[in-house]
């Protein structure tokens, strides 16, 4: 058996949509090797993603961060070089990296440094989700209806 089958237990849910498309795609796509990448967490709610990119610039790699996905693109345009390998062990081959990322993660910054392309991202929850203390206030005296002691 390779694969699950997760439709009983999205049938008497809604709102999950999401969750079951997550599900359902990280079992059916192997993810590729290359680019080799690591994920860490540097804060509380900050997390870097690192790549190993050498021989792509600048100008080379592409990233785009679109609703919930992230995609890292890199293609080294051809150029006229007349260089003859006798072995080519640095891969410049065409790559796509693609990451889903949690509700309110957003990319903060990505910069690219001794062949490594760093992203950094952010967790950046709204106030108006993060949870709240509500007070409790004392109850004054007896009970009323309507204005009027009970």
């Amino acid at each position: 058996m390779t694969g699950f089958d997760f439709a009983p237990f999205f049938r008497s849910s809604i709102g999950f949509d999401r969750m079951a498309h997550l599900l359902d795609s990280s079992l059916r796509d192997e993810a590729p090797g290359y680019p080799p990448y690591n994920i860490e967490k540097t804060g509380e709610d900050a997390y870097r993603i690192t790549m190993a990119v050498a021989g792509f610039g600048d100008s080379d790699l592409s990233i785009v961060a679109q609703d919930n996905g992230l995609v890292i693109t890199g293609r080294i345009k051809a150029n006229d070089d007349k260089s003859q390998y006798l072995y080519r062990g640095i891969a410049g081959r065409a790559f796509e990296r693609r990451f889903e990322l949690a509700d309110y993660v957003k990319v903060v910054g990505a910069s690219l440094a001794d062949g490594l392309l760093h992203i950094d991202l952010m967790r950046e929850v709204p106030e108006t989700k993060k949870p709240r203390t509500i007070r409790i206030e004392p109850k004054s005296g007896g009970r009323t209806i309507e204005g009027k002691a009970a």
